[in-house]
């Protein structure tokens, strides 16, 4: 399917260039770094999530995809934040795709990588410094 708008348009209507390539790096420092705080309840975290997808900002996308998929290997995601979590991580592969000159399976691929890498703690892959353990005394 082709839309076809006018240039002059084209910021308007909320069309962006496909991210470059240097740019996918630093989206991936947004997935692997830590979480931000979400609203416990699922439905203003579902709104929270919804709006940032909305901005069209691939940095927003990525953020959501981190906290949903951290959240996810956490506890089960209700039915609508897994549905969002499956269509942000599509827009995310697809600026992979096109800004990496992958195929589609080949940016799912490398998304899933990703996020496997991140762990379920939230902890910052990119400062790796574990919390100290409490001390215990007796």
């Amino acid at each position: 399917m082709t839309v076809m708008v006018p240039v002059e348009n084209a910021a308007r209507t909320g069309l962006r260039r496909v991210v470059a390539a240097d740019v996918v790096d630093e989206v991936l420092e947004v997935l692997r770094g830590k979480p931000t705080a979400m609203p416990k309840d699922w439905s203003h975290r579902y709104k929270h999530n919804r709006d940032k997808l909305k901005t069209g900002d691939i940095f927003e996308v990525a953020e959501v995809v981190r906290n949903l998929a951290l959240r996810n290997a956490e506890k089960a995601l209700p039915t609508g934040e897994k549905q969002m979590l499956t269509k942000a991580k599509k827009i995310l592969a697809s600026e992979f795709m096109y800004a990496r000159d992958l195929s589609e399976d080949e940016a799912g691929a490398f998304l899933e990588d990703v996020l496997d890498d991140i762990p379920a703690n939230g902890q910052d892959i990119a400062d790796p410094t574990p919390e100290p353990a409490p001390v215990a005394w007796h």
